[in-house]
């Protein structure tokens, strides 16, 4: 295969996973504290709309990402106060955040700025650019490795804190203590309360860091991907990320290769639009679209049943008195 297409579809793929790596560790930080968050399509989404309403309107990156992710930790608090203060069904209130931000984001755009729920264009000097623009130029003449080191060295400053957050989840996860009352709660939460340690405030927590989380990744979009927010910019990128974390079992690295791989789909899906295939013929925008979609069915269908689902996963916890 060309080297410059390696390159470039090496690109393409770390830039498309990343909204999902992040996405998917916040689910898997909630989850493993034993609250089910189908509600990461809908904080993305709201982050993304908020960050580029903050980012057009004042022209501070800082300001539109602390917008972001303050948006979508309130959104992650409104569902525990739902789930884990009230003891309310977590799928439910997961599906309502969804419907609440697909609608609420194109109602206040609509009133805010008269752009048929579009924000204005982000302004350059506010959008991320990448960490090293020259690095693809300065390493191209280099034999075999150039183009695709340059390809690994032109990205924004979010794509490489995203594959950084793997490890340090993993790491928060499984080498502190935080991390294993974390885990505790998600298979006895009971148990974690006989030992003095507060069920609420571990489950709090985890949705506090959920909802930093999705704020990057709603911020990402519309400060790095495109220019502006465009209704349901999200595009079922939420419930791609639930699925890896799934077909990853709750572990952060290997929810990380399940996102390169709808990235690389998603890669693949652009380059593969309007190119004609021998005996097949120019293959249909639509069908090369639907590929990520595909194979997030897929992977729910083929492999949901034989994961190691955290046992206090959806239930609500009630003290004993």
């Amino acid at each position: 295969m060309d080297e410059a297409l390696i390159a470039d579809l090496l690109a393409s793929t770390l830039r498309m996973a990343a909204p999902l790596i992040l996405c998917a560790l916040a689910g898997l930080l909630s989850e493993r504290a034993g609250v089910i968050d189908v509600g990461l399509e809908g904080k993305m989404l709201f982050a993304a709309f908020i960050a580029a309403a903050v980012g057009a309107v004042f022209g501070s990156t800082a300001l539109a990402l602390l917008a972001g992710m303050g948006t979508a930790v309130a959104l992650s608090w409104l569902h525990g106060y739902a789930c884990v203060s009230h003891r309310g069904d977590q799928v439910v209130s997961g599906v309502a955040l969804n419907i609440i931000a697909e609608g609420l984001t194109v109602v206040l755009g609509l009133a805010w700025f008269h752009q048929g729920g579009q924000t204005p264009t982000v302004a350059d000097a506010v959008r991320l650019h990448a960490v090293w623009p020259g690095a693809a130029a300065a390493l191209d003449g280099l034999p075999l490795v150039g183009k695709v080191l340059g390809a690994l060295l032109g990205h924004t400053v979010l794509v490489y804190v995203a594959l950084a957050l793997v490890f340090a989840v993993w790491w928060l996860l499984y080498r502190t203590r935080f991390g294993l009352r974390l885990r505790a709660v998600g298979e006895n939460a009971h148990m974690v309360d006989a030992a003095g340690v507060s069920v609420l405030r571990l489950r709090y927590a985890a949705l506090t860091l959920n909802g930093v989380l999705c704020g990057l990744a709603g911020s990402y979009l519309v400060l790095a991907q495109n220019a502006a927010f465009v209704p349901h910019m999200t595009a079922g990128r939420g419930f791609m990320a639930l699925a890896a974390m799934i077909f990853g079992n709750w572990r952060p690295v290997r929810a990380l290769w399940a996102c390169l791989l709808f990235g690389f789909l998603d890669a693949m899906a652009i380059r593969l639009q309007g190119v004609s295939l021998p005996g097949v013929g120019e293959v249909p925008v639509q069908a090369v679209q639907a590929l990520p979609y595909l194979l997030t069915v897929v992977l729910l269908a083929g492999f949901i049943g034989k994961t190691a689902v955290p046992k206090a996963l959806g239930q609500a916890y009630v003290k004993e008195r």
